[in-house]
Parts: C-alpha cells; structure tokens; sequence
C-alpha cells in the first residue's frame, strides 16, 4: 500500500485557508500514487479557542460532517483512504474516510489548554477500512503505550497518528513514533503538523521508510502488512507476552 503523510501548515480558525492547503496537498499526494493520505490533528481548525468562534465553522463541525465533504468527494473518485481529525463539541475526532464511509475514533488524552476546551474519549478500538484495520491515535496518545499495545491487541494492521507536536519536542515525537512501530511490530504513520514538523513512516522493525524536515511538504512509503507478518514469525514477541504476570498490561 502506497501512504502519505501530508504535514500542512495549519491556521487557527481558518477552515477555508487550511481546506486549499489540504486539497493542494492531497493533489500531490495522489499524483504520487498515494493510497493512504494522513493529514495532522485538527488540520481543518487547528485548535481554534477564539470565543466568539466557538460554536461555528471556525472552530468545529457537526454530524454529518460537511467539511469533510471535498475529502467524500476524493475518497469515492481515487479509492483512497483519508485520515486526520477534526472536532466536534467537546471531542477531538480523529476519522478514517473511504469509499465506505465515515469512521470516528476520539482522542483519548487532551493535553495542557486542551483539556479547558475537550473531554478525552472512551473508545480503543481499531477502525475498519478497505485497507485494513487501522489502530488510530491523535498527538498526545502517542506518550501511552497502553492505547498503542490495546489498539495492536484488538487487530490493528497499521498504526496512524495525527498530531501537532511542537517543534522543541520533534527529538521526542521521533523516539515516541518509532518505539512504538518496535513495540507492537507494525507499521507507524505519523503525520505532525508543518510547525513541527519530522513527520514519519516507520515499519514494523523500526526502519524509518520516509521522514520530512520542516515546512510544509508530502512524503511517501510503500507500506507492506507481509513484511510487518515476517518480522512477527523472526521476533513472535506477542505469543511470548505473559500478561498473567503484568497484571493488566
């Protein structure tokens, strides 16, 4: 599967600025080739905490969602799978859209100013796609390796993190992004905003495929489920847990 991590600059309560970006940045996708298109946290938005602006189109969207519908519009004529966040309400929605519709998954951990503006979610479960079973995490759930290793337990195929990391922090999102591609043996997505910047796409044996630099800009890998399957059969670190032990985890 051919994926790409399309690390865009993001305008705080600028949805049609950032909607251009996001198209410009999908066309390139594409024309690479691209089957998977992952987008940073919030991409549409960013975290708009302006007051007035908070229960419009600056700040949110509603069920069913119509800012995502330019992105209904090139899942159904590409066959692409599209992959970001967006907010609604108190959520934070991290969302897998194909040609099969809408998928939801909410972030688990608000972080810092966040936590004023969004509750954290209550569902860990994989969100199933044409193109497999994906293990959906957003920015700040990447610090909990519980939410990686609940995710790679129920089935996930690949993991996906959407996030804003700041760009004081890119050492650790790097460690973080390939330690837990190493942890659970799969391959990692993940797609940092373009002020962070090192978006990543790691497999299932650390390898880092493709990594970007600072700006805004698109990178792609071939993401192989058979070589994650390889590495599993080499290393079979899952039939050698002893969760009896751990107690929980």
């Amino acid at each position: 599967m051919q994926a790409a991590c399309l690390q865009q600059s993001i305008a705080p309560c600028q949805p049609e600025e950032n909607l251009k970006r996001a198209l410009l940045l999908a066309g390139s996708a594409l024309e690479k080739g691209a089957e998977i298109l992952v987008f940073p946290e919030l991409f549409l938005t960013g975290f708009c905490y302006e007051p007035g602006l908070q229960a419009g189109p600056s700040a949110q969207d509603t069920p069913p969602y119509h800012s995502l519908d330019p992105f209904r519009l090139l899942a159904e004529k590409h066959g692409c799978l599209i992959i970001g966040s967006i907010r609604s309400g108190r959520q934070n929605l991290g969302f897998c859209l194909d040609r099969k519709g809408l998928e939801l998954r909410p972030k688990i951990h608000p972080f810092g100013e966040e936590r004023e503006h969004f509750s954290g979610g209550e569902i860990i479960s994989p969100a199933y796609t044409a193109y497999g079973r994906v293990g959906l995490e957003v920015c700040y759930d990447l610090r909990f390796p519980e939410m990686a290793r609940s995710l790679a337990l129920e089935g996930a195929d690949f993991l996906v993190t959407p996030a804003q990391f700041p760009a004081p922090r890119r050492r650790q999102w790097r460690a973080l992004a390939i330690a837990r591609a190493i942890e659970n043996q799969m391959p990692h997505l993940a797609c940092n905003w373009a002020e962070g910047g090192g978006s990543l796409m790691v497999e299932a044996d650390g390898e880092v495929l493709a990594e970007a630099g600072s700006g805004q800009t698109v990178i792609c890998a071939d993401i192989s489920l058979s070589r994650r399957d390889l590495f599993r059969r080499e290393i079979p670190c899952f039939s050698h847990r002893r969760p009896d032990v751990y107690g929980r985890w």
